[in-house]
């Protein structure tokens, strides 16, 4: 019988992280720093663990190879997502990602276009989101010459905001604010500006200018996406993108919400509340803080509860 596949997530140390993913989420955390949970992933530096049925102690990498047909036979030799919450307790780097091209060639991974979803943000919480260069050599000139307030745009965010960020893409998360991020299995990042900070050490951390400055797209172009939402009785779908890498939705469940899908597997991340999944004449509790994958062969189930959910499922590159 087909069941859901439950994880376990990996956490991660940062300068800028903080203790909200334990007093949001309950998670037991080993530090006052970590800055994110690797909620769905099969990325060599924090592989999660399945926690359920009989694949259960199984890692999530070895999974996707020894059992393709779980997920639809993908063409894929690595898992191509990863899903994300992160705490910005302090402001993350200034910092871009290369597309597939550039990361393969010089990383020897996938590049990395992601999204995010503010899950929360304090009064007066801003992203940096693209710069005001409009040619390389200004770019160039203006991160030599340290510009930054001319360079970086900033733009202020609340809860339930929504942000696509392609590679090529300058940006940074502010502090205060806590994310969902989906985003391709990859963790290739160059930092453009680290705000002169320093560790415990007295060391500051590296920066990629030039790297920066091969991958950066110039000038900087909003990319433009279509938000839709479908209600069905109390509850609703939103779409927020459709793209070549991945599909990323939120559920929101008052009541009962049925839901019928059209990809070969999806990744889901319980943020709030609580509930049920049905599927096959099961049921399972589910709690905000959860994260699973459906399987292939899940074709329609049902939530019921108090939920607010975002999911994803591979985009057109990745079927």
């Amino acid at each position: 019988m087909t069941k859901p596949l439950f994880l376990k997530p990996v956490f991660q140390e940062k300068i800028w992280g903080g203790e909200k993913l334990s007093t949001e989420f309950g998670y037991e955390l080993t530090s006052k720093t970590i800055g994110e949970c690797w909620a769905i992933s099969a990325h060599p530096h924090g592989v999660c663990t399945i926690e359920n049925g009989e694949f259960s102690g199984e890692k999530l990498d070895d999974l996707w190879k020894k059992h393709p047909e779980l997920f639809g036979h993908p063409k894929e030799k690595v898992f191509p997502l990863l899903t994300k919450i992160l705490d910005a307790e302090d402001d993350l780097s200034v910092q871009v990602h290369p597309d597939d091209f550039y990361g393969l060639s010089h990383e020897g991974e996938l590049g990395k276009t992601e999204c995010w979803y503010i899950i929360s943000a304090e009064p007066g919480s801003e992203i940096i989101y693209g710069h005001h260069a409009k040619t390389k050599d200004e770019l160039k000139r203006m991160i030599d010459s340290g510009e930054w307030d001319d360079l970086l745009r900033r733009i202020p965010v609340k809860k339930g905001d929504f942000f696509y960020v392609p590679s090529g893409t300058i940006h940074a998360i502010g502090s205060g604010i806590m994310i969902l991020e989906t985003q391709q299995s990859s963790d290739t990042t160059y930092r453009v500006y680290d705000y002169d900070r320093e560790d415990d050490n007295g060391i500051t951390r590296e920066l990629h200018i030039q790297q920066s400055l091969e991958v950066t797209t110039v000038p900087h172009v909003d990319p433009k996406i279509a938000v839709t939402q479908l209600n069905e009785n109390k509850s609703s779908i939103t779409t927020f993108i459709e793209s070549d890498y991945f599909n990323v939705y939120e559920w929101n469940v008052n009541g009962i919400l049925d839901i019928q899908s059209h990809a070969p597997y999806t990744l889901v991340s319980v943020i709030d509340g609580f509930g049920y999944l049905k599927f096959d004449e099961q049921s399972y509790e589910i709690s905000k803080g959860m994260h699973f994958i459906l399987p292939n062969g899940v074709d329609t189930w049902s939530l019921k509860g108090d939920l607010d959910i975002i999911a994803s499922e591979p985009g057109k590159k990745n079927r």
